[in-house]
């Protein structure tokens, strides 16, 4: 009961700071906060980045792992995206066993980085039908200020591409980059009364209609989209939406992953 009061006080002071143009943090509505991205910051990480969206931190390392390929792709490595919510991130988070919007949040990150065959898998096999390599792309929220799933997307890819990995002599795999065909960035946007806000905060995200997840690839084609809310989008209002998400996701790898390259 108290939960659904507060959500009702926020919906009315962000609907009435919407009305008059604003957002509460003194952002256009197709405004995104401050970013920053770090990579390499886990020494023993093969790749890793911290990333800020505002108050918003997300932490992904990337470990490697040698195993037994798929049956049904035998000369391909493999992929696995988890993520971890910190108790200390958020009161919302509890420790123990990962909760469903974890699992949906990394599903979402996971897909773009497939669906855009971001990394070229082949490239993985150390031994055709026998050994590859697998990627853990390990997610962890340290504070949670809204819009968890764009910071991970931009984390996760940022990680990737700063990924070294090692030599297996014995099978004649050289040590190298991790194969990076294409660099997916997630944009979320929500719909509050009508409006639609980039990059939403923690209370925007909590008091809005809609909200959409869109992943684009380096050519600007959709690699993933979840819709979370119940309120109907109509089909020009995803348009819209997608619209926005390609333009600032071309924004984004300009500015956030053009300069990336592998570490020393």
């Amino acid at each position: 009961m108290v939960s659904e009061v507060i959500s009702a006080l926020k919906r009315d002071y962000i609907h009435n700071l919407i009305i008059e143009g604003k957002r509460a943090d003194g952002r256009g509505f197709q405004e995104m906060r401050d970013i920053s991205v770090k990579t390499n910051v886990i020494a023993k990480a093969e790749g890793s980045a911290y990333v800020k969206y505002g108050e918003t931190k997300v932490l992904v390392g990337i470990k490697l792992q040698k195993g037994t390929p798929f049956p049904d792709s035998p000369n391909m490595g493999i992929i696995m995206t988890g993520m971890e919510l910190n108790p200390l991130a958020s009161p919302d988070f509890e420790a123990g066993p990962p909760r469903e919007d974890s699992i949906e949040m990394s599903r979402i990150v996971d897909r773009g980085i497939r669906e855009s065959h971001s990394i070229d898998l082949e490239k993985l096999c150390i031994k055709e039908g026998e050994l590859v390599w697998m990627v853990f792309v390990d997610i962890s929220i340290i504070n949670d200020a809204g819009n968890l799933v764009d910071a991970s997307c931009l984390a996760s890819i940022a990680a990737l591409m700063t990924t070294t990995i090692p030599a297996d002599e014995a099978n004649g795999f050289p040590s190298m980059q991790m194969p990076i065909n294409n660099t997916p960035v997630g944009v979320t946007v929500v719909s509050i009364d009508g409006t639609l806000l980039l990059d939403p905060s923690l209370d925007e995200g909590i008091v809005c209609d809609t909200k959409l997840s869109i992943i684009t690839d380096s050519e600007g084609a959709l690699s993933g989209m979840q819709k979370i809310g119940p309120e109907p989008l109509r089909p020009e209002t995803v348009i819209e939406m997608v619209n926005l998400a390609r333009e600032k996701g071309a924004e984004l790898r300009e500015r956030y992953l053009s300069n990336l390259s592998i570490r020393s």
